[in-house]
């Protein structure tokens, strides 16, 4: 029987599904997630600051008190959106885009910035700052960087350091205080930092914190069961706490454990009797199997992406796809459960991807991170040799 194969074709602010096309996402596709963030990295205003001060001397504009991470209307929009484009220019090294790319990098990512961010983030009262998603992105950016064979590579990630080495001894300070999991679908959810520290660790050969951020997530999360899936999405959601708490977990089980894991806590995900074989992008599955199988997971629409918490749902669609890609990569390749897997990642995948316009700045500051964390399969491959 003829196979129909789904692919994503990004066109004028749109993500289109087309069949009998192996899936793509080139240069073209990933400059119109580039001009996004250079659009917002030195953008200074509006701004959303998360900032104590202790003092008269700490009122001050955004580009003096954090230098680097200024733009992006708060501080960790901008980490992420300087992670973009490194992640961007590290693909796509000859495209258009790369220059401007590499110089919004270098000015933002100088060696006197980043010790002033790392003397901020150490100051009195800032322990909580950023944490742990800001700080969890620091960490994926600074992995960007190890990783990229370039001299201005090198050169940025030695100027990092500094904040790098501030964002992991924060980390590793708080994790063994955290009594309870933060579950919730925002910034605060501990199970998605949890993976990008896990990320972050396995990449830099940091045992002793791949160790502490492994038992975190079992302690949390080995023995929950029956997660409410009916009870997603809230209506301020760009975070699912089922599935952010199912990706960390098959990053710290084997395949094997994993799978017997996610049958107790994800009971409602639908079966098959002959599950499709397992490929290597969930993209290019057979899209006969999604009509039946996607009911489980309706993906959202937000009701106005020109609300900055509302806009919050079009990046649901996207981190939903990227997890169910996830718990994919997780699970044996003969498991019942992936085609519904797949399926699911593919609907919320297209849905979250023809949300990326940049017509509203409340959603066009970020989203286009969130863009390319899915198609480039940031949190399944890891390049790194390990």
């Amino acid at each position: 029987m003829k196979k129909v194969f789904v692919t994503l074709v990004f066109m004028t602010g749109t993500a289109v599904a087309t069949d009998n096309v192996q899936p793509r996402f080139d240069a073209v596709a990933g400059e119109r997630f580039a001009k996004l963030a250079l659009a917002c990295v030195g953008k200074e205003y509006p701004n959303k600051i998360s900032h104590v001060l202790n003092s008269d001397a700490d009122v001050a504009p955004p580009r003096k008190l954090t230098p680097a991470f200024y733009g992006c209307y708060d501080w960790h929009s901008s980490v992420h959106g300087h992670w973009l484009l490194v992640r961007l220019v590290r693909t796509f090294p000859d495209a258009s885009f790369a220059k401007p790319a590499r110089e919004a990098l270098r000015k933002s990512l100088t060696a006197e910035n980043l010790k002033q961010e790392a003397a901020y983030l150490r100051e009195k009262g800032r322990a909580s700052f950023e944490r742990p998603y800001g700080l969890a992105w620091l960490l994926q950016l600074s992995v960007e960087l190890r990783e990229w064979d370039d001299p201005l590579a090198r050169e940025m990630s030695a100027s990092l350091r500094p904040l790098e080495n501030a964002a992991v001894e924060r980390l590793k300070t708080w994790l063994p205080k955290l009594s309870h999991p933060v579950r919730v679908g925002e910034h605060d959810q501990t199970a998605f930092a949890l993976g990008l520290m896990f990320d972050y660790a396995r990449v830099t050969g940091e045992q002793a914190f791949a160790k502490l951020v492994s038992a975190s997530a079992k302690k949390f999360f080995l023995a929950d069961v029956n997660c409410a899936l009916s009870y997603e999405p809230s209506g301020e959601d760009f975070l699912s706490p089922c599935l952010g708490e199912a990706d960390v977990m098959r990053r710290v089980l084997s395949p094997t454990d994993f799978a017997d894991w996610l049958k107790k806590f994800m009971p409602q995900i639908p079966t098959t009797a002959n599950p499709t074989p397992a490929a290597s992008d969930v993209r290019s599955t057979p899209r006969r199997s999604e009509a039946a199988t996607v009911d489980w997971l309706p993906v959202t629409v937000s009701p106005d992406p020109s609300d900055p918490k509302l806009a919050h749902l079009d990046g649901l669609n996207l981190s939903r796809a990227w997890m169910l890609e996830g718990i994919i990569s997780g699970l044996p390749p003969d498991d019942p459960r992936r085609p519904a897997l797949e399926a699911a990642a593919q609907a919320h995948g297209r849905a979250g991807l023809a949300a990326v316009t940049g017509e509203h700045y409340e959603g066009g500051h970020w989203l286009g991170s969130f863009a390319v964390y899915l198609t480039t399969q940031r949190g399944v491959r890891q390049e790194a040799a390990r």
